[in-house]
């Protein structure tokens, strides 16, 4: 008799490993890569195969992944001006210079030249695409008002972070179509501490997502055209870091978000490193450290304790590799998180979704979204986790605006 468990798990383990040597093989020489059919054909898939494998583990479709490849290697050759932009393009495959400028504004919000300069000054400008919905933003940082992590003046984030160069804080100020970002240190800063300045402000500003391709997506169903409509231009703003991301996770996980914020202050007040007034979100190293008392203290559960220094020893371990997951398959990090004592679906997609920014992540088990979706299907009752994992595959590969969508409907 097969053990059809054993089968899926070893189905899975053959696709992460297949993904994972096409990206390999595209990140060491992306020129060798003219177009999809390469793709395919180095992934030993046929076309329809290789979209299923790049929609699952990369949350893209192929030609879309491989341009954002494409224009990573680009840019990495940029760095420390060590390359022209003409040079560059070359070099990762693009058809000429003229196309990875285009990839460029679209993918680093910046031309080829900006991108190079980075670091030669502690400032930087993004381009805003047009309907930007500033006030979303602003009101996602500023969701919990008494943070010494992030702070929001009027138009103007701060977020104070632990950058190559030290401790830092980042000042986003958001104009009609740019974003002006200024970097405050007491170190000279050096341009691996701008261009992660520069990709902070990218995930914080909500820039990584095809809001054109999910809206296109649901223009072709009259229900998701109408939920679409209200809110044109909805963004998902991810986490500074991913650690944040994952701490805020296990923090709030079936607490309401105000106790949640005030929990996550403890911890930064505990372990945060001050700097300019504010305070940087603790790393994996002094999260470890805590003593499981002084977090008790601070109103803390004792499990919620535990899995919070536990995820901390699991990346110290190296068991939990949170750094390197974005470029990775999705299917593979759900599983490397799940397997972390305290992280179940929800944390594991929520960060999926807000740390990592993977586009097609459903938090199965959120409690808003199942009431969200009873209102949006006009159910008679709310649906449960089997449900709401089917009401939300019509909206793939695009789950992750979706829930964004239906959270916000809640306001409605």
């Amino acid at each position: 008799m097969r053990d059809s468990g054993r089968e899926s798990k070893d189905d899975d383990r053959a696709a992460v490993a297949r993904f994972e040597a096409l990206a390999t093989q595209v990140r060491g020489r992306p020129e060798k890569f003219a177009n999809t059919a390469a793709l395919a054909r180095a992934a030993d898939v046929d076309r329809a195969g290789l979209g299923s494998l790049l929609r699952e583990h990369a949350h893209r479709e192929p030609s879309a992944w491989l341009e954002l490849e494409r224009t990573r290697a680009a840019c990495r050759k940029l760095h420390g001006k060590r390359a022209r932009p003409g040079d560059a393009a070359h070099a990762a495959g693009f058809a000429g210079r003229a196309a990875f400028e285009r990839a460029c504004r679209k993918h680093m919000r910046m031309p080829p030249e900006a991108y190079r300069a980075l670091g030669s000054a502690p400032r930087f400008s993004v381009a805003l695409p047009a309907r930007y919905r500033a006030a979303d933003i602003l009101a996602y940082h500023a969701r919990d008002p008494l943070s010494s992590c992030e702070r929001v003046r009027g138009n103007c984030i701060y977020k104070a972070l632990l950058g190559p160069d030290g401790p830092a804080v980042l000042e986003i100020s958001i104009a009609a179509r740019r974003a002006d970002c200024r970097v405050h240190a007491r170190a000279k800063l050096g341009g691996a501490s701008v261009r992660c300045m520069h990709a902070v402000a990218l995930g914080m500003l909500g820039l990584s997502a095809d809001v054109v391709a999910f809206e296109m997506h649901a223009g072709r169903d009259a229900r998701l055209a109408a939920l679409v409509a209200k809110r044109r231009g909805l963004r998902v703003p991810l986490s500074a870091t991913v650690f944040d991301g994952l701490c805020w996770a296990i923090v709030g996980q079936q607490i309401n978000v105000a106790f949640a914020a005030s929990l996550r202050r403890d911890l930064i007040e505990l372990a945060g490193q001050k700097i300019d007034g504010m305070r940087a979100h603790p790393t994996p190293a002094q999260v470890a450290a805590l003593d499981m008392s002084d977090l008790r203290q601070r109103r803390f559960s004792r499990s919620k304790a535990e899995y919070l220094t536990g995820a901390a020893q699991a990346i110290l371990q190296g068991q939990l590799a949170i750094d390197s997951m974005s470029q990775g398959s999705a299917v593979a990090a759900e599983q490397s998180l799940t397997a972390v004592r305290g992280i179940g679906t929800w944390t594991a997609r929520y960060l999926l979704m807000r740390g990592l920014g993977f586009a097609d992540c459903a938090p199965i088990g959120d409690v808003a979204l199942a009431a969200a979706l009873k209102t949006f299907t006009a159910a008679a009752e709310r649906p449960g986790h089997d449900e709401v994992e089917a009401l939300m595959r019509p909206f793939s590969p695009h789950r992750s605006l979706a829930t964004c969508h239906l959270w916000a409907s809640l306001r409605d």
